[in-house]
């Protein structure tokens, strides 16, 4: 029975269909497309949610979001569009960030003059009126600790011993809200942006580069405004006090993590800057081994740093960051700021405070790390963050050094997605990953508009600034913190798909098919996910071809196991594969990965010296 259905608000939809169908077949939307599968029509019952976003896509092809139905324009150069983007040819790097920027909504245009004209006149200097409500920090051997090239720079450091035999510990953090006043222009479009966003070789910032960038970023030999977080601990990194104080700082020195490593190992150096970069690194140290012994996670991720063509910002070299004592160091103080700002700001708005929560993963999440560790005779137990993080401490195979880095990986995709809620409409507080009942963000007030609103709960909780109605509006504050969720999310996204786009873009401009040595991260159906440490690289070979020829495949869910003929893959097996950019489809172009080693005759393709790629025939199966 032909038979088209128009989509309206009357329950005519339905009216028709019961005019057409039993009655047991109303209510079976399965049973009433098996009914009209015959055509190539489709129903639509109605609109659930409509969602409005950017799409990009290529002019008479498809659209870079495979999801996305094709759609017809009508246009007077179709040939000269043809595989072009809407804003530039396909495959150039420029237009290819422009359509990442669009698909995850991360907002990127130009700063408006509206929100400019709120930036302080230049030149700025801090005033006497200025320095009459703060507390004058210059003095002290501050220092900041940064990845090298950051030019945001929320915080610094000092430590120094005090005549009672204790240290003094103060992490000082820029003073964005002093700048940034509520529900001016500025304001709104940070809320907006929510934070900002690396990319590779690119930034998009959350504020206005005369802030990110000069006046709120603590940079050496410049006096900077701070909202500073100062404890006196004894020598087991025990606290005594706390107190938070706006102030005026002047760092002594910009370090990278490299740079403040070195300093902390030569022995020969003994500067006030030196000297306060080992009292913080010696309790750091006693202060993670609190944490871990609290239950808190040490987990892993493998992360990569692109080094750009200086010319063409084409990336030339691809490493996975190696991390320092010194970057633990910088983090456990952070974290620790956090906490005591999260008690201190509950203390005082107990309804409307700004936290950060982590909710432990349900169990079914631990079920792949379970069965991994059970691969190699271990077991790991999950009924608690301290039972866990025990479990992966000791979780180790003789001669086999970096399975607990990738059982870490695995517990770290086991995990659920940390979020800000408001303190008033919600009662679990805790954070699983850090073993904290109370957490949130002061940290980072350039980089995230959560610290922002942080920032101004403590100043009015220390009677260092006043309140406004939507401060301590715990509707609107929830409210925001579901935006600052969602712009975290989108911007991970991005961030991951722009690495994904330049490991693409480095090994399409190698010219080469490499081979190189990786793990096996999971076992599936009719593929392994394998991981190639070098690189950060995470890709799925695949056995199963379209044809009937292909090898005989067996898996076993529950070790979890593949065979493919006679070999047997489990997790983290060692293999070798070829690593090759397939651009065959221009619009949806992929790195591929093929199996080297294990040989398994008429699937692995033969070892051999790599060569470059227009020079080497196509690894076509």
């Amino acid at each position: 029975m032909n038979m088209f259905i128009k989509n309206n608000r009357s329950g005519g939809v339905m009216k028709m269909v019961r005019e057409h169908y039993p009655r047991d077949h109303i209510w079976c939307r399965r049973e009433l497309f098996t009914a009209c599968k015959q055509e190539s029509t489709g129903i639509v019952f109605g609109t659930i949610k409509r969602n409005s976003r950017s799409l990009c896509g290529m002019l008479n092809v498809t659209t870079a979001d495979r999801r996305i139905p094709q759609i017809c324009i009508k246009a007077c150069q179709a040939t000269t569009l043809a595989s072009q983007r809407i804003m530039g040819r396909t495959g150039d790097k420029e237009t290819m960030m422009e359509a990442l920027l669009l698909k995850y909504d991360i907002p990127h245009q130009a700063f408006s003059q509206t929100v400019l004209s709120f930036l302080p006149k230049m030149p700025w200097t801090i005033t006497p009126e200025d320095m009459a409500v703060r507390e004058d920090l210059r003095q002290l051997m501050v220092c900041s600790v940064d990845p090298p090239g950051c030019t945001d720079i929320d915080d610094a450091l000092h430590c120094r011993e005090l005549d009672n035999g204790n240290l003094e510990v103060g992490v000082h953090i820029a003073d964005v809200s002093h700048f940034i006043r509520p529900g001016n222009a500025l304001d709104i479009e940070a809320g907006n942006r929510g934070t900002t966003v690396y990319l590779c070789g690119r930034r998009i910032d959350m504020l206005p580069e005369l802030l990110s960038s000069n006046l709120c970023s603590l940079r050496s030999n410049v006096e900077r405004l701070s909202f500073s977080c100062i404890w006196e601990m004894n020598h087991k990194a025990e606290i005594l006090k706390t107190r938070f104080t706006k102030s005026v700082i002047s760092s002594k020195a910009s370090l990278t993590y490299a740079e403040a490593q070195i300093r902390i190992d030569d022995a020969s150096m003994n500067d006030g800057i030196t000297k306060s970069l080992r009292g913080l690194d010696k309790l750091a140290k006693s202060l993670k081994k609190q944490r871990i012994e609290n239950g808190a996670l040490t987990l892993s991720s493998v992360e990569v740093r692109f080094h750009m063509d200086s010319e063409t910002h084409d990336p030339i070299d691809l490493q996975t960051k190696e991390l320092i004592e010194t970057n633990s160091m910088v983090e456990e103080f952070m974290v620790l700021a956090n906490i005591s700002v999260a008690q201190k700001i509950y203390e005082e708005f107990s309804e409307c405070s700004l936290l950060r929560k982590h909710a432990a993963p349900p169990p079914s999440n631990y079920d792949i790390l379970n069965k991994a560790a059970k691969s190699k005779g271990l077991q790991i137990h999950t009924d608690s963050a301290k039972a866990l993080a025990d479990s992966l401490n000791a979780a180790t195979v003789d001669g086999f050094p970096y399975f607990n880095t990738l059982l870490r990986i695995l517990a770290t995709r086991c995990m659920t997605r940390a979020l800000y809620f408001c303190s008033g409409m919600d009662s679990d507080f805790n954070h699983y990953g850090l073993a904290s009942p109370i957490y949130t963000h002061f940290t980072s007030p350039i980089r995230r508009y959560a610290d922002i609103i942080v920032h101004r709960l403590l100043a009015v909780a220390i009677a260092a600034d006043g309140t406004y109605p939507d401060l301590v509006d715990k509707h609107k504050l929830s409210a925001l913190c579901n935006n600052l969720n969602y712009r975290h999310k989108m911007a991970q996204y991005a961030q991951r798909a722009s690495v994904a786009f330049n490991t693409q873009l480095f090994f399409k401009k190698s010219r080469y098919i490499l081979e190189e040595e990786g793990y096996v991260l999971f076992v599936r159906k009719n593929a392994i996910t394998v991981l190639i440490p070098k690189f950060g690289l995470e890709r799925t070979v695949f056995f199963d071809g379209k044809d009937r020829s292909g090898p005989k495949l067996s898996f076993d869910e529950e070790v979890p196991a593949l065979t493919v003929d006679q070999h047997i893959f489990h997790m983290f097996d060692k293999v070798k594969v070829t690593i090759s950019v397939d651009d065959a489809n221009i619009q949806h172009q992929k790195i591929r990965m093929e199996l080297v080693e294990p040989m398994i005759p008429g699937v692995s393709i033969p070892d051999s010296e790599t060569e470059p790629q227009d020079k080497k025939p196509k690894l076509d199966r």
